[in-house]
């Protein structure tokens, strides 16, 4: 049987569907549904509730729902979410932004969105994207949640259940096989343990050659390979008539490639040239040509044990949560162009590297790259060398631009204690307090490449193989403080009201652990920041700050008719500023700002974020409930936006987070499920979002552009079909489509802007006027693009077997596009390719 002509005639399904998910109105799973009326139990509010009761927007996955889309991890379900975007895994696995309605989570803040699993909230954003356990329900709440849900829920939260050990055993076990050597496992096991115990086990593998090859290590795969394994373990027991004990373990281990990026260039005046070096993102071709083999290391320990103790009337829960996360990664390095390892120097290590860039070169000449990226007989850019130089671009498989060594440990320690009232009477309330502890140590180390590899610590000394010539350290603290309570309130029959507040307090605290050399290339300190006094290296000083905001949410709600409701609410989010690593204001104001007399403003501390958020909708079902639908509009302002600004030159590389002093964000969505039949549900959805920076002191030049990283639109569609064709076997077919509309990722877009190349043109070779080297980013827009997914198969009471294709077009996209403006281009990463598999299940 030829599987993709048989996948491919089964896409017509997805022709049919006219609106994704009020998938929300799916069952869910056993125990979850309301026995009189068939409703969606979910804890938005965190409290049990119909999901036609809460006022708000809603998207909710059930058990069934997760198993018939094949859903995992975040990315999955996040692609079925009207409003709501990922950008995952392209420079590491721990890499996540999540955008909600024009509010993004900014590379290297903390984010936007909180996750909630099983009632705890979890601390580090490297666990947005990670297996969680065998999932049960997962609900995606948007506009501020930090009222209910606490720290981090700006502009949202996802809510997730897990399986919990019942009275009987039970168990399961799912493996796919699909191209590229790609092959995933997952197995569960749950069972009782006396009369008043219950455990559960939960592991998870996967692996994958990755779609991409490096042309240079032997047509090797080292671009987007991965190994990923997790093993969960969960214990319920009863301790008395009324108190229950609920304790969880989980670990995790992933190894594969980093930074899956190509650079771009965005300069018109050199297109005479080359018309490569005035490239529109979305027509790269990905070629991979890097001498240093890329690596990813991520393991994950956590350990969490909650108490719920019912009291008459009321419920006290209490948890504490302890986790660890370490990751690093290595990679090529983004400098070349730039002379960094090549310009004349006395430093030995100057010296050395120069001439191991010099050995390349003359090795190298001809070989074949990504225009216009090309080498010459010299290891000098060709701004200083026309005839004879190169254009190295980044990551190339030359040692003239480096290495990189980036490390990111955290530990930390959370508790909440919670009273709230069992949700039976009119008026129902809780209140409560929450205490956190991080211990989090960031590193970034540029390296030498003499042809050695990459060393694995952070510094290494003058004559190493890997010296280190530019170094960020630092340990941060940070001590978080909240206390909590609300009230929701049946005004009458048809009308309820509810009000919440929480009042944060977060001490932060910075402290370098840069080491007081100088940097061997240069003869400079190793890190900017540092200063020089008396001939000796400085050491740079602790800071702290404390930030804190109150965030207030008021929701009402009217019954209009007993199958619709109208709702609005209002609430304000808030995340904590914090500290870049020290330096970063040095190398911007001095490698750039003084250099090519750009203007761009950063500080080593970045501002808190606060939005004001407002939404209102009716939501209900038609022709006796054959018909769901959700309709919201929203209004949000967002003041001192958390951005991530790149920055590349001859300094090196730069990761920093900026603020945009003010952003507003406006519109609306719609959601639509109907059941043309027994068994056969078309459903889907559409987000349009508007955005405008108002006030951006950072870059005021953006002024009027759109908010990064946020969607024009988004458009669902999808069907699933599911018939029976014998007494004990269905027919079940699914098909989704998702279109995701044009996408800015930076503040700065239809505006020219000055580069380091107009720093160097006036003083190089080719001796041209500073203009010429004047960047403009029109072409930096992400293009609309569409995905369609399909699974065809058949089930059993206990069996599964599915055929699915993942990107069934081969959709050529990009995952994201990283402008790094005083560059001159962008680095853009691609999104996943055409994939076809087969899966197999089976339960117990």
């Amino acid at each position: 049987m030829n599987v993709r002509l048989v996948l491919a005639s089964g896409a017509a399904l997805g022709a049919i569907a006219f609106t994704a998910p009020a998938i929300a109105q799916d069952s869910v799973a056993t125990g979850q549904v309301a026995e009189e009326d068939n409703a969606i139990i979910v804890t938005a509010r965190r409290q049990s509730e119909s999901l036609a009761d809460v006022p708000a927007a809603v998207t909710v996955f059930s058990a069934e729902t997760l198993a018939k889309t094949g859903v995992q991890r975040a990315d999955d379900f996040i692609q079925l979410t009207p409003g709501v975007t990922i950008v995952t895994g392209t420079a590491e696995a721990g890499d996540t932004q999540i955008n909600i309605r024009g509010i993004n989570g900014a590379r290297d803040a903390e984010s936007s969105v909180a996750l909630v699993v099983d009632g705890i909230l979890k601390t580090n954003t490297a666990q947005l994207n990670q297996n969680q356990g065998t999932l049960r329900q997962v609900e995606i709440l948007k506009g501020p949640q930090g009222a209910l849900y606490g720290r981090n829920a700006a502009a949202g939260a996802i809510v997730l259940q897990t399986l919990k050990p019942g009275d009987v055993l039970e168990g399961g076990v799912l493996v796919r096989a699909a191209q590229d050597n790609t092959y995933l496992a997952n197995a569960y096991i749950a069972t009782p343990i006396g009369d008043s115990a219950g455990l559960v086990l939960s592991g998870n593998y996967s692996t994958t050659d990755g779609f991409f090859r490096n042309t240079f290590l032997g047509n090797s795969k080292t671009v987007d390979d991965q190994e990923v394994w997790g093993i969960d373990g969960r214990f319920v027991a009863e301790l008395g008539p009324n108190t229950e004990l609920d304790v969880k373990a989980r670990y995790a281990d992933l190894s594969g490639a980093s930074i899956n990026f190509n650079a771009s260039f965005h300069l018109p005046n050199f297109a005479a040239v080359d018309p490569a070096f005035f490239e529109d993102v979305n027509t790269r071709q990905f070629g991979y040509y890097s001498n240093i083999r890329p690596t990813n290391d991520q393991t994950t320990f956590e350990a969490s044990a909650k108490v719920e103790h019912d009291f008459e009337g009321a419920t006290l829960t209490a948890w504490v949560l302890y986790t660890d996360v370490d990751q690093s990664l290595t990679a090529d390095g983004t400098s070349a162009d730039f002379a960094r390892f090549t310009f004349p120097g006395a430093t030995p290590a100057s010296v050395a590297a120069s001439n191991a860039c010099f050995g390349t070169t003359a090795a190298l000449t001809g070989f074949p790259l990504n225009a216009p990226t090309f080498i010459g007989n010299n290891p000098i850019p060709f701004i200083f060398d026309p005839v004879n130089g190169s254009t190295f671009g980044a990551y190339s498989p030359t040692t003239c631009d480096g290495t990189q060594l980036q490390v990111r440990q955290q530990e930390d320690i959370s508790g909440e204690i919670r009273l709230a009232s069992n949700g039976d009477d009119a008026v129902n309330w809780q209140l409560g307090a929450y205490y956190l502890h991080i211990e989090r140590e960031v590193g970034i180390s540029l390296g030498a490449d003499l042809g050695q590899g990459v060393s694995r610590q952070l510094y290494n000394a003058p004559g190493s193989s890997n010296p280190t010539t530019q170094l960020y350290h630092d340990a941060f603290t940070t001590d978080v403080y909240a206390l909590f309570a609300s009230v929701d309130a049946d005004l009458s029959d048809r009308f309820n009201v509810s009000v919440a507040g929480r009042y944060d307090i977060e001490d932060r605290q910075v402290e370098s652990l840069v080491p007081a050399v100088f940097d061997p290339i240069t003869g400079g300190p190793i890190n900017p920041g540092q200063q020089v006094v008396a001939g000796a290296v400085q050491p740079i000083a602790p800071q702290s700050q404390t930030f804190k905001q109150f965030q207030p949410k008021i929701s009402l709600r009217y019954e209009l008719t007993d199958d619709i409701n109208l709702y609005g609410n209002w609430g304000i989010g808030f995340k904590s500023g914090g500290f870049n690593n020290q330096g970063s204001a040095a190398i911007v104001e001095t490698g750039l700002n003084q250099f090519i007399g750009s203007t761009v403003l950063i500080d080593d501390q970045y501002r808190k974020e606060v939005s004001s958020a407002f939404e209102a909708g009716i939501k209900g079902t038609l022709l006796d409930g054959a018909v769901t639908f959700d309709l919201a509009g929203y209004y949000t302002k967002i003041d001192d936006m958390q951005f991530f600004e790149f920055f590349v030159g001859g300094f090196g590389l730069l990761r920093v987070v900026s603020n945009i002093d003010e952003v507003e964000v406006y519109g609306a969505e719609l959601n639509l499920t109907a059941e043309l039949m027994q068994g056969w549900t078309v459903f889907g959805s559409a987000n349009v979002t508007e955005s405008e920076i108002l006030a951006n002191a950072s870059r005021p030049v953006t002024v009027g552009n759109k908010s990064p990283y946020t969607a024009d639109y988004t458009l669902n569609f999808g069907t699933q079909l599911d018939l029976p064709v014998s007494n004990s076997i269905d027919f079940v077919t699914r098909a989704d489509y998702r279109i995701t509309g044009p996408t800015w990722f930076h503040s700065l877009q239809d505006d020219p802007n000055p580069t380091l190349f107009s720093g160097l043109l006036p003083g190089s070779a080719l001796a041209l006027p500073a203009f010429v080297g004047d960047a403009d980013y029109t072409v930096a827009q992400r293009d609309a693009f569409g995905v369609m997914d399909l699974r065809i198969g058949f089930e059993g009471e206990q069996w599964s077997i599915t055929a699915y294709a993942e990107n069934l077009f081969n959709e050529k996209y990009l995952n994201e596009v990283i402008t790094a403006v005083e560059f001159g281009g962008s680095f853009i990463s691609p999104g996943a390719r055409q994939r076809f598999g087969v899966e197999l299940g089976y339960k117990f």
